[in-house]
């Protein structure tokens, strides 16, 4: 059973039931932290519809967020779901500027999550 992230008909995402229902949950959370719309809607079909202008900036949002605090805790919470949504906006042929002391670390986490989510 999967649940997928689609833009336009096209799956940026098939996650795993588990995996897709807590990502768009945790971006719920983050969303009223961030006090932003996460462009991410229920479908259907047992996944999310992707609206990328409201979905990139609600990344942008996270990522303001994090880049903004050295609180290592709030680092700790945030960056599972930063390093997927920067992943699944890329998936979506979209991206985000990253600061410099950032580009090396998250490509690195970025790359591996690719992989594991196609």
């Amino acid at each position: 059973m999967s649940y997928p992230f689609e833009l336009d008909g096209e799956t940026l995402w098939d996650a795993g039931y588990y995996s897709g229902r807590l990502y768009a949950s945790l971006a719920r959370g983050a969303a009223e932290f961030v006090e932003l719309p996460t462009g991410l809607t229920p479908s259907d079909q047992g996944g999310c519809d992707v609206e990328l202008h409201t979905f990139r900036a609600f990344v942008e949002g996270l990522y303001g967020t994090y880049s903004s605090t050295r609180n290592p805790v709030l680092h700790g919470l945030m960056r599972g779901l930063l390093v997927t949504s920067l992943v699944l906006l890329e998936h979506a042929g979209a991206s985000i500027t990253l600061k410099p002391e950032h580009e090396e670390a998250f490509g690195e986490e970025k790359a591996a999550l690719a992989r594991a989510m196609g």
